[in-house]
């Protein structure tokens, strides 16, 4: 519990508090396309001014201060700032002042109750420095419900934590059947609910989506109240801006047996999935972007394209950088959506090609657009017909699905967004096989452009070697055979090429070796064999993980390549900075 000297700030306190570990600041507006990163220069916990330091190029910063400053803080806790705490303020009153010709400071004066009235005259109650409930939302009836984090509550409605994977179900002005809290000591509630507004939450693929309760009965009522008070004992407790006498945590919020079993759980996987390369975190940060840019086509009808071009322009500079390092970690997005990891692979090896061929390529980056874009009317269709992308679909599913590239194609038209010829084409024919077998239009031959040959065979590839609709994946022998043996749909110069580049044995595969050992393939030489693996399983000792980088000269220690295997028949997946073996 924090101890609040006399006449001392509360907000300052929880800042502060944060600011004892590694942090990020992000300042966002509802009309601007994203957030900036800010850092804290000043903070005086008796005043509560708080000076921000945030470096712009842009020529609207007063954007961001139009009705106040908004900002949310990420204090990242634990072992390799594994742990994730948050506060988030509205409105703050905040002066302006230019230091450089991109550097500016940012006056803040913080509010002297951490408790904000409603337009309503509610109060709400922010959970912070740990405070925490559980929260399921029932977006669709018996059909999918999204796991979330409370991070503030009044009797009139909440905001909830999402991932930003699980907001393309979401949509502004949405009834949803139900919301459940689950407090640590076990109690719940649960009410009927309508999607107010919906934002990205800071920097770690986060959303954060504002719910009113809707059809409350009188009992419901009663008991939102309560948990609303002892919210706000507990709020005050922690924050030490109690003006009672108050000394404890209130019993909704001393964890039970289920909620500590929970809370271990999860310190094992955030410690798993902690550490991350640089070049990981790059590739992540696309994906999150990406996600971020739909939730701006859904929730505000508009077309964020520097959000996109962004995320071309990132993808390039981080193959530029590394190429071999880049295209391992593209292999590293299996925790995300299955649209976004698609999108990105592809897009990243197409690049790859192109660069290859002619590192100065004019069509690279709308290519390279085009083809993070194709993959977007799929969440766009997402209804109660087609709650999830995620399940196996039944053969009406599928059959919605075939319909993206026109959800998408009648979603740009509705933003009055025209792209360019060659991000259109990708857009409108990357689904196109050669003998007129694709979709949307079915193409054929000398209609489908150099590109589209192409995209067509990675894509291919791609799809195969990923599992799909309750299919195991190919090896990707067996992917290359696949696209040899279907006659005239690709081109099979492309096919060849793509195997000089990749080998039997790609960058980011498992490979399996004669003494019982998987591995990871880091790196191949020039004839597509491995060079440098990551060691992760000894199958003689399946319960016991490892982790040991080796290079060519030392495989021996773990006796010959026998080939590319399934990590899901093996228990391996992937996890932060490593790959990981379930145990």
């Amino acid at each position: 519990m924090s101890i609040l000297a006399p006449n001392e700030n509360p907000s300052a306190t929880i800042i502060r508090s944060l600011l004892q570990h590694s942090y990020e600041l992000s300042l966002y507006a509802t009309d601007m396309p994203y957030a900036l990163t800010a850092g804290v220069v000043e903070l005086d916990r008796n005043t509560g001014r708080l000076v921000l330091e945030v470096e712009y190029a842009g020529s609207d910063l007063e954007h961001y201060l139009a009705g106040g400053l908004s900002f949310d803080l990420e204090g990242l806790k634990g072992p390799l700032g594994a742990e994730r705490d948050t506060y988030s303020l509205n409105h703050v009153t905040a002066k302006l002042l230019k230091t450089d010709s991109t550097l500016y400071r940012l006056e803040c004066q913080l509010p002297e109750s951490i408790f904000f009235k409603e337009n309503r005259g509610r109060v709400r109650i922010p959970f912070i420095l740990g405070m925490q409930a559980r929260v399921s939302l029932e977006v669709y009836l018996h059909e999918l419900n999204v796991p979330g984090r409370l991070r503030n509550l009044s009797v009139g409605g909440c905001m909830v934590d999402i991932d930003l994977a699980e907001s393309i179900a979401i949509n502004v002005g949405q009834d949803i059947p139900g919301i459940t809290l689950e407090f640590p000591n076990g109690e719940s509630f649960f009410a009927e609910g309508n999607i107010r507004h919906i934002r990205p939450f800071g920097n770690h693929g986060h959303a954060v989506a504002g719910i009113q309760f809707i059809n409350l009965s009188m009992a419901q009522t009663e008991a939102l109240f309560r948990y609303v008070n002892e919210a706000e004992r507990e709020a005050a407790y922690r924050s030490g801006s109690s003006n009672d006498k108050q000394n404890d945590h209130s019993p909704l919020f001393i964890p039970g047996a289920k909620e500590k079993t929970l809370l271990q759980r999860e310190a094992q996987n955030r410690e798993k999935h902690a550490q991350q390369t640089p070049m990981e975190r790059g590739v992540i940060h696309i994906a999150h972007q990406l996600q971020v840019g739909l939730m701006y086509i859904k929730s505000r009808n508009r077309f964020p394209d520097e959000i996109f071009y962004d995320c071309a322009d990132t993808l390039r500079y981080l193959l530029e950088k590394d190429r071999k390092t880049f295209l391992y970690a593209l292999t590293l997005l299996r925790k995300e959506p299955d649209w976004v990891r698609h999108a990105i692979q592809v897009a990243g090896q197409l690049a790859d090609l192109l660069m290859t061929r002619d590192p100065h390529d004019p069509q690279v980056r709308e290519a390279v657009l085009g083809t993070l874009l194709h993959t977007m009317g799929k969440p766009l269709l997402i209804s109660a017909q087609l709650p999830s992308l995620k399940m196996s679909m039944n053969p009406a599913q599928r059959a919605i699905l075939i319909g993206h590239v026109a959800a998408l194609r009648e979603k740009l038209s509705e933003l009055d967004w025209q792209p360019s010829p060659t991000c259109r084409d990708v857009i409108d024919n990357a689904n196109e096989h050669m003998d007129g077998s694709g979709y949307p239009a079915g193409k054929r031959g000398e209609a489908l452009s150099e590109l589209i040959r192409l995209i067509s065979v990675i894509k291919a590839i791609n799809k195969m070697m990923h599992a799909r609709n309750g299919l195991p994946p190919y090896s990707p022998l067996e992917a290359y055979r696949s696209i040899h043996d279907s006659d005239t749909a690709y081109d099979k110069t492309v096919l060849v090429e793509y195997i000089q580049m990749h080998g039997l044995y790609p960058i980011g595969s498992l490979a399996k070796f004669s003494s019982g050992f998987l591995a990871w393939v880091m790196d191949i030489d020039g004839k597509g064999m491995p060079n440098q693996v990551h060691v992760v399983k000894n199958l003689r000792f399946p319960d016991t993980n490892i982790s040991s980088i080796l290079t060519k000269g030392d495989f021996s220690q773990i006796g010959k390549l026998e080939g590319i295997v399934n990590p899901s028949d093996y228990g391996v997946r992937a996890g932060g900075m490593q790959w990981q073996t379930q145990g």
